[in-house]
């Protein structure tokens, strides 16, 4: 469990859960990581999120409008 989980929200077994299609930008073209094979997908998960140096967070950005 997350610690974001508060006491009104249910627990749910596996089956329960809706799956979630997670998408990616790959050469201009979105695609779903499921259409991916192995060593893609692999390499998919070892990506790390760059960030400008200077740059602020969208929600940042929202706050000070």
């Amino acid at each position: 469990m997350t610690s974001l989980m508060t006491l009104n929200q249910p627990l749910l077994r596996d089956e329960e859960r809706t799956p979630c299609e997670v998408w990616t930008r790959v050469m201009g073209y979105h695609r779903p990581l499921s259409y991916f094979n192995a060593g893609k997908q692999a390499e998919h998960r070892e990506r790390l999120l760059f960030r400008e140096p200077g740059s602020r967070s969208q929600a940042a950005q929202l706050k000070e409008a």
